[in-house]
């Protein structure tokens, strides 16, 4: 089973090619619907000894960065390079 780690936000690495799908408009839409009801999927990183590297929750990650958070709720997974 999973658990909700909190990660810093300036410690998450976003791939390159991962950033390439950003929307920005869906990542503010993201944050309202945020600010109203709160994150309910935590994203998904995995650890590679140094940083933590996203693997899933691009969009929830821009959203609580435009909101200012310091921190967001994470599942650490163990997930192939991409």
């Amino acid at each position: 089973m999973l658990r909700v780690t909190k990660v810093p936000v300036e410690a998450i690495y976003v791939p390159t090619a991962r950033r390439k799908l950003l929307h920005p408009e869906t990542a503010r839409a993201l944050a309202e619907d945020i600010l109203e009801n709160g994150l309910k999927t935590p994203i998904q990183v995995r650890h590679d000894g140094k940083r933590y590297i996203l693997v899933e929750g691009l969009h929830r990650l821009e959203a609580l960065k435009w909101l200012g958070e310091a921190e967001i709720d994470a599942y650490l997974v163990q997930a192939r390079k991409h």
